[in-house]
């Protein structure tokens, strides 16, 4: 899996140019699904996103977890973060996972980060508008392959 994490001030999703889900402090999750991710990357995702200390303290240094904070996460299904740019000007995505096993894991993340935070999601699949305000910024990026 890979995930880019956005701490926010307030993020939403809308398809069709509805809002299907917001959130206000916390992260948006862009998370992209590989054909070999299982469950071990499912609990490495979220054991890392749950305890990576990257909201302000007191001394305005980042100490706290999201938990800390009581804040929410937006997550986003994005296939395109496994695009290769290796050959020509048009990426290829066949590194990423078919959409059945990335759905099946896409879902699966959610539900085990929704243990520990509150977990919004966008349409898996759907064109998507995400609408932001990166706090800081602060944007890191999560390779589960990369441990």
């Amino acid at each position: 899996m890979k995930i880019i994490i956005q701490r926010v001030k307030k993020a939403s999703v809308s398809v069709k140019e509805k809002t299907i889900a917001k959130i206000n402090a916390g992260f948006l999750l862009l998370v992209g699904v590989g054909p070999e991710d299982s469950q071990e990357d499912i609990d490495y995702a979220v054991r890392k996103i749950i305890n990576m200390r990257i909201f302000a303290d007191e001394n305005d240094k980042m100490n706290f977890a999201i938990q800390d904070i009581k804040g929410s996460v937006l997550s986003i299904s994005q296939f395109t973060l496994f695009a290769s740019t290796k050959k020509g000007n048009r990426p290829s995505f066949t590194q990423a996972a078919k959409p059945e096993h990335a759905n099946k894991i896409y879902q699966e993340f959610n539900q085990k980060l929704s243990e520990f935070v509150s977990v919004k999601e966008g349409l898996f699949g759907e064109d998507m508008q995400i609408s932001l305000i990166n706090d800081g910024p602060v944007t890191i990026i999560l390779d589960t392959k990369n441990k």
